[in-house]
């Protein structure tokens, strides 16, 4: 028996693919659904099944706020570091900055500690300026001119020091005659005594003192109409880069002091530091001129046997910055 098959009718048209996908108008929003989705089927060997579409939200459906992004610790922690590290480097130096304007006069540059030989001085400070007038190398001019009492000018003695009454002259002023005196030559003091009068020294200060050790010091302050002229008469008549050009009493021959210490030089002073060349006399003696503007220094040192260089340094580089 043959079965009987029923003929497909071919003549339908096929239903839209698409049709099932297209949106349809509702008269009302809606509802999540209340039952649980299915669970995914698995996948097989080989494939990633990939993660279901996130619809958009529907408008009029309450939507949850967007979860915050916590900032990486370790950023957080880095910042904090280079915080404390660039906190820690303004203090730092704003102490060293304090310390350096804090600094005592007896703390020289480029001598060692306090306990290497030096002289106990007292609190130095620069006389006060007339109203109105700057100091020796303020200014864009820096014109040398020392405005302050030449007096007030010169370095007070240290402690336990014996002050050198002769020194003193007549209301503070020392005369030609007396600052000659310490020239070992009556020829040298004749030539220096011509030379102080051509280039017209106006006035001439003096202190002196002898400390317990037996170290005597003596400081002359020239001063001069302008610091050209002072610079000549310093650097071209009085000294020059091997030695004094004129021995003073008891250093019959004098050499640079190759020993002091270039770290202590101010930049608007010139000094020509000597010591008296070997074989001493009775005393060694240590001298040095200083060219500060309108103003020549002269700081002498003697002392039996050998002069000591630290205190000598010390006091030079002291009287060297009250002419500063």
């Amino acid at each position: 028996m043959t079965e009987q098959t029923t003929p497909v009718d071919d003549t339908r048209p096929a239903e839209d693919a698409t049709s099932a996908f297209v949106p349809q108008p509702r008269s009302e929003p809606l509802t999540p659904a209340t039952t649980e989705p299915a669970a995914p089927e698995p996948a097989a060997p080989g494939f990633v099944v990939p993660p279901p579409p996130v619809a958009p939200p529907l408008v009029g459906e309450p939507q949850e706020p967007p979860v915050k992004v916590k900032k990486d610790r370790r950023v957080l922690r880095a910042v904090l570091r280079w915080t404390a590290a660039t906190v820690v480097f303004a203090a730092v130096g704003a102490s060293a900055a304090y310390g350096i304007t804090r600094m005592e006069r007896t703390d020289v540059p480029g001598l060692a500690t306090e306990a290497d030989g030096r002289w106990d001085y007292p609190a130095i400070t620069k006389p006060p300026l007339p109203s109105g007038s700057p100091g020796p190398f303020a200014g864009a001019d820096k014109s040398g001119v020392h405005s302050a009492d030449l007096r007030a000018l010169l370095l007070p003695a240290p402690k336990g020091a014996k002050a050198d009454a002769s020194l003193r002259g007549d209301d503070g002023w020392l005369s030609s005659k007396a600052f000659l005196s310490q020239y070992a030559e009556k020829v040298d003091r004749e030539t220096v005594g011509q030379m102080l009068t051509d280039y017209a020294v106006r006035h001439i200060a003096a202190r002196g003192w002898t400390t317990p050790d037996g170290t005597r010091t003596r400081i002359y302050l020239l001063q001069f109409d302008t610091a050209a002229v002072a610079e000549e008469l310093a650097s071209t008549k009085l000294a020059n880069y091997g030695g004094a050009q004129y021995a003073l009493t008891g250093a019959a021959t004098t050499e640079r002091d190759e020993h002091f210490p270039a770290a202590s030089e101010i930049d608007d002073i010139t000094r020509f530091a000597y010591t008296e060349s070997k074989p001493y006399g009775p005393e060694q003696v240590r001298e040095a001129y200083l060219s500060a503007g309108d103003t020549i220094a002269l700081v002498v040192q003697s002392h039996k046997g050998t002069a000591p260089a630290v205190p000598f340094q010390q006091t030079v580089v002291l009287q060297s910055q009250l002419l500063d």
